[in-house]
Formats: C-alpha cells, structure tokens, sequence
C-alpha cells in the first residue's frame, strides 16, 4: 500500500489514520488507479464510510467551509415575499403614492404569492443540500483542479452556444414570417411593425447569446466543489436533485470525454410529463468511479 496524503493539505498522513492532523479532513478515500504524491494535486475522490465515527464526522464537518446557495436564495424570496406584500397593501391606505391603484395592488398581490412559492421550494432545496455538506447523504466528494474546472466551463458554454444558437434562428425565422403577414395585411403601421420585429429579433439575440457568457462567468467563479448523493449532487455552485416522485437515475457510467469523469442522466415528471437531465461531471484522472456508479443504480 502507498503512501497517504491529505486530499486537503497534502499532509503525509500514517496508513491507519482516520482525520488528517493537520486540518481535520477525513482522509478515508476510494481506490485510485494511482497511489502517489500527484493525488496532492488531483484531490482524488472522498468517500463517507460507514466505519467513520460520529465524533470524527463531527471533526471534518467543522472544517467544511462550503456555503449553502440555497439558503441564499430562501433568505432572499423571504425578502421579496416581504416587500410585495407591503406594495400590494399600500394601495388601500390613504397618503402615499399607491393609494388607490389597484393594479399594483393586484401584482404585488401576484409576486407575493409567487416569491413565497420560490422560497417554499428553495427551503426544501436548502435542507437537502446541507446533507451533503454535512456528509450525511454524500456518496463522495472532491474538489476540482484548475484545468478540470475550465475544461468543464468551457464544455458547459459550447454546448450552451450551440443549442441557444439553434434556438435562435428557429425563433427568428418564426418571428419574421409572423411579422410580415401582418406587416402585408395592415394598411398603416407598416414601418413601426418592421421596428418591432427588429427589436424582438435583438432581443431574442441578447438573450440566446447573452445566457451562455453570463453562465460561464458563474461557472468560472464557481468554489470548484462536487458532492454526489443518491438523490441530489452539487457541481461548482450548482444543485441538482432528482428525488421527485415518479423521478430518478436512468444512466450512470464514466466518461472519458470531453474529460476523464462521470455521466449522469436522471428523469423527473411534471406537468409537461418525462423530462431528462444530464450531467457531465468531471473527476481526478486517478480517481476510481465505479463504487459511485454502483451505489447510484443499487
């Protein structure tokens, strides 16, 4: 057997240790094709072992500094649910700017409701992801290096411009017929409808090439993290769960391209019937992936 090492620190650790003494990270770890040094670098793959005590458990939860997102975004919904409502009621009192318009009334009405939703959903996220941070329901985790980060990005992004380039000739070409049967059948406006069409066609732009830069700036600022669990898995800064009723995993396998990791696909039902999702995650290159695989289809 090889020498250890921190997957955190790079501390050289004693074979039968349990949490590093140097930072308090959990060095318990699945087989890698590789036992070196390099895996200082590569911070291989972490695995939650059942044979873990609670109080060292315990340890490297202290030492975990990962923000929850989704308690973020709960936090923030709350706020806005707050200030709807105080939109909505103003109307109704006399001696300030809204008394009496009750349309806004009647929208912030609608966005209170709506943000309460957000939140009531986001809550939920917030509870499961913190079992990941916490180790609780985490299969395995690891951090990526810097090239696996930007081979990842700049995947997400290609295969973003592609498909929203798609989009966008399909939506323009659909834009310009609908405009100009109208454009040939009104026998004024012709020149303002032409302006209109023009505008919508930017705006369809802005965003079908707008969308992939502003993800890939998300992406690129990212904390790099992956935690994988039975039901959810969290990826550089993003939460996804397939744990629904009527949900769950339809492939799981590892991928050697566009990089060295593991594939995903997984399925939930709604009111637009079987949707799929599929992740792309990259991994260590001496990571051994199988005993996720496994326990992802068990």
């Amino acid at each position: 057997m090889g020498t250890k090492y921190c997957t955190n620190c790079g501390q050289k650790l004693v074979e039968d240790a349990k949490v590093c003494p140097s930072c308090g990270e959990k060095t318990v770890e699945l087989n890698t094709k590789q036992e070196t040094p390099d895996s200082q670098i590569q911070k291989p793959v972490l695995s939650r072992s059942s044979n873990i005590k609670q109080s060292d458990l315990d340890q490297i939860n202290k030492t975990i500094s990962l923000k929850n997102n989704q308690s973020i975004i709960f936090i923030k919904s709350l706020l806005m649910a707050v200030l709807f409502l105080i939109i909505s009621i103003l109307p109704f009192y006399d001696n300030n700017p809204l008394t009496g318009i009750w349309g806004i009334a009647f929208v912030g009405l609608f966005a209170f409701l709506s943000a309460i939703i957000i939140a009531v959903i986001f809550k939920s996220r917030a509870k499961k992801l913190q079992t990941l941070i916490t180790g609780e329901n985490v299969l395995a985790s690891w951090i990526l290096s810097t090239k696996e980060k930007s081979d990842y990005v700049n995947y997400l992004f290609a295969n973003e411009k592609a498909k929203n380039k798609g989009i966008f000739w399909i939506s323009t070409i659909l834009t310009v017929i609908i405009f100009v049967i109208f454009i040939l059948v009104i026998e004024e406006g012709k020149a303002a409808m032409f302006l209109a069409m023009i505008a919508l066609i930017v705006l369809i732009g802005l965003f079908a090439f707008g969308m992939p830069m502003y993800y890939k700036n998300k992406n690129l600022n990212g904390d790099g993290n992956v935690l994988i669990g039975k039901k959810f898995t969290y990826i550089n800064g993003f939460f996804h769960n397939w744990d629904f009723p009527l949900s769950g995993i339809k492939k799981a396998h590892i991928i050697n391209e566009p990089f060295y990791g593991l594939f995903i696909q997984y399925y939930y039902t709604d009111r637009t019937f079987i949707n799929t999702e599929e992740l792309n995650i990259p991994a260590p290159q001496n990571a051994d992936l199988a005993p996720i695989i496994n326990k992802l289809e068990g």
